[in-house]
């Protein structure tokens, strides 16, 4: 394991919580175990630590991000995402493969959401070719949180959404079943409501086969 986790993985072992731990994993259905670090203790460790020993030197990043990925307790996931934040401006293309391990590994919503909306939307903003690589693959993926992640990462973008290419890939979700697909399909459209609710309340209500939680979701700001 890289020096530089391994002093991370200390620092967070000698501030867990057990007591906090159990209601914290219970919160997450039981998926993953936790320290019982809450959030504002959380950052304030992760603060300490990056100023202790600064960032992960790019050229080592991918393994430091794997290496927090393979550690049992959710905390050290939520540092690599921590990390991918914090130097998402800074990124090689290529990390893209790595991000998409992480979104495809210890798969649930509280990580692949950051991923998403921040680091890929971010990567894929600045790499168009990674963009148009990535998106390709991914819309049309078996996993569904490689999915999500084409649905979510233009949350952040605002007016420069572009609501041609998310009507498209809503489009070709209509019909899942899966709660996390139509969820974000909602999300998304509510998402882009905030500066221009036009087309979104025209696509709810023109697009018949929209699920009924992704169409509650969608208009839940602006109504019908």
């Amino acid at each position: 394991m890289h020096p530089y986790t391994l002093s991370l993985k200390s620092l967070f072992e000698e501030n867990a919580n057990p007591a906090q731990a159990g209601p914290m994993k219970k919160y997450m259905r039981d998926q993953f175990e936790y320290l019982g670090i809450k959030s504002p203790q959380f950052a304030a460790l992760l603060k300490d630590h990056i100023k202790q020993n600064g960032l992960p030197p790019p050229g080592q990043l991918d393994v430091i991000l794997r290496d927090l990925w393979s550690l049992p307790q959710r905390e050290f996931q939520y540092a690599a995402n921590g990390f991918l934040g914090k130097l998402e401006k800074k990124l090689e293309p290529e990390i893209i493969i790595t991000i998409e391990y992480l979104l495809i590994t210890k798969s649930w919503w509280d990580t692949v959401d950051t991923l998403a909306g921040h680091t890929v939307g971010t990567h894929f903003k600045r790499f168009p070719a990674v963009k148009a690589k990535y998106l390709k693959k991914w819309r049309k993926s078996d996993n569904f949180w490689l999915r999500r992640t084409t649905l979510l990462f233009q949350l952040g973008y605002k007016k420069e959404t572009d609501f041609d290419l998310l009507c498209e890939i809503i489009k070709e979700n209509l019909g899942s079943d899966e709660f996390f697909i139509n969820k974000a399909i909602g999300w998304a459209l509510r998402q882009y409501a905030w500066p221009d609710p036009g087309p979104v309340r025209k696509f709810v209500k023109t697009t018949k086969d929209l699920h009924p939680l992704s169409r509650r979701e969608a208009l839940k700001n602006i109504g019908k």
